[in-house]
């Protein structure tokens, strides 16, 4: 058989989609699944190797909207979200629609600005731990070299100035990926738009807000959607830095559920925080799609 025909063989995409589908159903269907049980489940350290677990309803929902925890959690979360997701646009677009002007070296520094986001985020919670560090930050040395402040700044101890400052750290990983994709759709706007405007009289600023920002309104709910389910289920720099604390001042969902199922092994509890923290992406995932449709054209 030539190797076309075999490519055009009904048996060999039925077995590529087979094999596709297989492979979604164990690595993301069967964990979520796994969870949703947990979550309606008493699961502790006892009862966790066995599958014989009492059967307990919505009781741990229930026990999670009564936490005390709760609202403050909810609001840090909010917080958190909001303000990376517009601090990072806004500063993704703004060095998207830097480097696309022409001067040396704009290849070399947008390849530099990328290699932050590169990195795993417990080392860039290790790294930005260092930086705010009260006795040897290089931030607080920096400010004082100026003389900016006069004493130390508790950046990670102060409840009132932990979650700014996991907030800063987990913006300046996310403005690199902003900055990527929003490049990646002012590269797919053609040119001679913008020469027209010219020709017209348009200056740069009526040409960003009639052509740039329409014309980018597909990859921007994109990016949206992107940047909201990534900052929701940040984990990692946030635990490398504070661990959720001090008094919970830093503490977001993905962190109270780790926390709820590692250190105080109610994994029951864990597992409904995750599940409604699914539910939220899920919606988050499904306005996007419906924004996508209704630009689409009839």
């Amino acid at each position: 058989m030539s190797r076309d025909r075999f490519l055009d063989s009904p048996t060999i995409w039925v077995l590529l989609i087979g094999a596709a589908a297989l492979f979604l159903l164990l690595l993301v269907g069967y964990p979520i699944a796994y969870n949703l049980v947990m979550s309606v489940q008493e699961v502790t350290l006892g009862n966790l190797p066995s599958f014989s677990r009492p059967w307990v309803g919505l009781q741990n929902y229930r026990q999670l909207l009564a936490d005390p925890l709760f609202l403050l959690v909810a609001k840090n979360t909010l917080i958190f979200t909001v303000a990376n997701v517009a601090v990072q646009f806004v500063l993704g677009l703004g060095l998207a629609l830097y480097f696309q002007l022409s001067f040396p070296a704009s290849s070399f520094l947008r390849g530099l600005v990328l290699v932050g986001w590169m990195l795993p985020p417990l080392v860039i919670g290790a790294v930005w731990k260092w930086l705010l560090g009260s006795d040897s930050g290089f931030v607080n040395y920096a400010l004082q070299g100026l003389g900016l402040i006069s004493g130390k700044i508790y950046w990670l101890a102060d409840p009132l100035l932990s979650l700014v400052a996991v907030t800063i750290a987990n913006i300046w990983f996310g403005v690199p990926f902003n900055m990527i994709l929003l490049a990646a759709g002012l590269a797919g706007i053609p040119t001679d738009i913008y020469e027209a405007a010219a020709l017209d009289g348009a200056g740069p600023v009526r040409r960003f807000i009639w052509i740039t920002l329409p014309l980018l309104r597909p990859t921007i709910y994109a990016l949206l959607s992107l940047t909201t389910v990534y900052t929701m289920r940040a984990f990692d720099l946030i635990y490398t830095m504070t661990h959720g604390g001090p008094l919970d001042s830093s503490n977001i969902f993905p962190v109270w559920s780790y926390r709820m199922s590692f250190e105080l092994f109610d994994f029951g509890g864990g597992a409904a925080i995750a599940t409604a923290m699914f539910a939220l992406v899920l919606v988050v995932a499904l306005a996007y799609v419906r924004s996508v449709n209704a630009e689409r054209p009839m």
